[in-house]
């Protein structure tokens, strides 16, 4: 089993929307898949309630114990996606924990780089004391035909106490809330690119040695 948390600190940058989607294209490839929602405004959950768990199973545990308590929910899954409140708290802490991968989707903003740094101080620290736990930025809602995305990809990539940033940049598509506003996935639209962006991600993370 692997578990995958994605987090910020910042409202507003997907983090929802990415977990529900990069659920799906796993589920889609025959694996088992649990979403854990473990943000107390609850947005996973109310996304699922729209068609009563029936596309990705979604568990509720809001609680700061959330690194203990997850082990009572996800024997026999393949892959945990957990979906991390938003703000420094102690849940963002127990995810950051029991995770093999965090996953920190950010703006291509001053503003939202600058709001990241303290939840990548807290990465790095659970690195420094020997976990074995990869982290990856995701640049999110980007705006198309901008040079934003890139700049900010060559802010990261400039500084080496920065978290590296993946080659898969999420689009700011209708596509995205729409789905998600009708409690379904990209995969359930018409729009190719942005089945073709979470697609893409899915196969970073899994092709390219992140888990060892």
């Amino acid at each position: 089993m692997k578990t995958i948390a994605i987090l910020n600190q910042k409202g507003g940058v997907g983090k929802t929307t990415l977990v529900i989607n990069l659920a799906y294209a796993l589920q889609q490839d025959g694996h088992k898949v649990l979403i854990v929602d473990s943000d107390p405004q609850g947005s996973a959950r109310d996304w699922n309630n729209e068609t009563e768990g029936k596309i990705v199973p979604v568990v509720g545990l809001d609680r700061a114990s959330l690194a203990t308590d997850i082990k009572a929910v996800t024997k026999g899954y393949d892959f945990i996606l957990i979906d991390g409140a938003p703000r420094l708290s102690k849940h963002m802490v127990a995810a950051i924990k029991c995770s093999d991968i965090v996953l920190v989707p950010i703006k291509p903003s001053a503003f939202d780089v600058w709001a990241s740094d303290e939840l990548i101080d807290m990465i790095k620290q659970r690195q420094e004391l020997g976990a074995n736990l990869k982290a990856f930025i995701v640049i999110s809602q980007a705006v198309p035909n901008t040079k934003l995305a890139n700049e900010v990809v060559n802010v990261f990539s400039q500084d080496e106490e920065q978290l590296p940033v993946l080659k898969t940049t999420i689009i700011n598509r209708m596509a995205y809330p729409y789905s998600i506003s009708e409690g379904q996935t990209v995969f359930h639209t018409a729009d190719k690119k942005a089945q073709q962006e979470i697609n893409s991600l899915k196969e970073e993370l899994l092709n390219h040695g992140y888990w060892y």
